[in-house]
């Protein structure tokens, strides 16, 4: 059995067939499901589709695309909204220096926030970096001063560095289906020195479908084929390292009930 630690079933992509998208997760051994929030404003919707679904949950928080967007994101309504018994995560939050679609340091005081109210509320934070690594360490291990917190770099694709801080503080690393692709040679490498007890797979979709699904719209189902991938790079049986994941995945988000 295996766990999609991050998906986005709330987008456009599964709206005319988001029950068969479920459904063939659980056929293909897929046993829950963390639907993830990107904008306050679409909480209600995010929430909805976890009630909806046995085996789904999700997540309460703002991407860093979002930030410049929204208004001023309080702990306190984070908090609020983490309360609802299928909500077992905040965020997705971080930083994204590719696209700056917000200023940088609206995007590090954002991320503070979520920090802060995954630190209060034992939440896991689900953290999105990408280009990003120098000041994404510098934040966590500053944050991690003040007071541990449990949190996942999902769907990692930054350099060895930030993995080594990850594991150095706890945190787990989450692999996506960008860990298949013909150019990801790098990250394969990375991925190889990754203690097996701090990895999780998601298949972040509907976007990054691993191969042989490649240009295709993604879903849960598919989270197989990046775990067959993250077995073979660990020297692992996948039935080994599913159980290894799937157990990590439990230990992070300790709110979602064991199936």
């Amino acid at each position: 059995m295996l766990v999609d630690s991050h998906c986005h079933l709330n987008m456009d992509a599964f709206t005319d067939d988001v029950e068969m998208v479920v459904a063939r997760a659980h056929a293909a051994g897929v046993e829950r499901l963390v639907t993830i929030c990107t904008r306050l404003d679409e909480f209600a919707q995010v929430v909805a589709i976890a009630e909806r679904f046995e085996g789904v949950y999700c997540s309460v928080g703002v991407h860093p695309h979002e930030v410049a967007k929204e208004e001023v994101v309080t702990v306190e309504r984070i908090m609020e909204l983490a309360r609802h018994p299928k909500t077992v995560a905040i965020g997705e939050t971080g930083l994204d220096y590719y696209y700056e679609h917000s200023p940088r340091e609206v995007q590090q005081r954002s991320f503070r926030a979520h920090i802060d109210a995954a630190r209060r509320s034992g939440l896991p934070l689900v953290i999105h970096s990408r280009q990003a690594d120098e000041d994404m360490e510098t934040i966590l291990r500053e944050e991690n001063e003040k007071g541990a917190f449990p949190a996942v770099l999902h769907c990692f694709s930054s350099g060895e560095q930030l993995a080594h801080t990850a594991v150095e503080l706890g945190i787990y690393i989450s692999l996506s289906g960008i860990v298949t692709f013909s150019k990801a040679e790098e990250l394969r490498d990375i991925v190889t020195r990754i203690p097996a007890e701090y990895i999780l797979v998601e298949t972040d979709s509907p976007y990054l479908a691993p191969i042989p699904h490649r240009g295709k719209r993604n879903e849960p189902a598919f989270v197989i084929h990046t775990a067959a991938k993250g077995a073979q790079l660990l020297g692992m049986e996948e039935k080994a390292f599913a159980r290894q994941t799937s157990d990590n995945f439990y230990r992070l988000f300790s709110k979602v009930a064991r199936a």
